[in-house]
């Protein structure tokens, strides 16, 4: 994957940059996420915070105000990345907000349990919930050498 993307939200106010591959793609089934995106689930790439920066102008918080945050554009209201609780060394970006999203297949899928019978992804990874917090270096670790090839 291209080292340095960018992205934004659908009426263009808020635009954001990474600057390094990402850790993990994921999908989440979650009703929390189906509500939000009004779809099947949260397509998203996690990257270390440091490799990601705001561009142009000032997400708010909205969907979950708690330890986890998730920010959207003011205006367009567009959920663009979240900042998830304990891990202030990563965000996870939405990855249909990048310019260029199609090679973001999800590696993982998480909140099976809550799945809509016909949403089906290509992950290899599925878990009912989300998985162990032990289980995530394995996850990268396994994303970043299937990427690598």
């Amino acid at each position: 994957m291209t080292q340095v993307r960018e992205g934004g939200c659908r009426c263009g106010q808020v635009r954001f940059r990474t600057t390094a591959p990402p850790l993990l793609t994921m999908a989440c089934h979650c009703t929390g996420c189906q509500r939000m995106t009004a779809s099947a689930f949260s397509l998203s790439a996690m990257y270390p915070a440091g490799a990601f920066e705001v561009l142009s102008g000032e997400p708010v918080m909205g969907g979950l105000h708690g330890p986890t945050q998730h920010y959207f554009c003011p205006h367009c209201m567009s959920w663009l990345y979240t900042r998830p609780e304990g891990a202030d060394w990563l965000v996870n970006i939405r990855a249909t907000m990048f310019d260029e999203a199609g090679d973001f297949t999800p590696f993982v899928e998480t909140f099976t349990d809550e799945r809509l019978p016909w949403a089906v992804t290509p992950a290899s990874r599925s878990f009912p919930r989300f998985p162990e917090m032990a289980q995530w270096q394995e996850l990268v670790t396994a994303y970043q050498a299937a990427a690598a090839q």
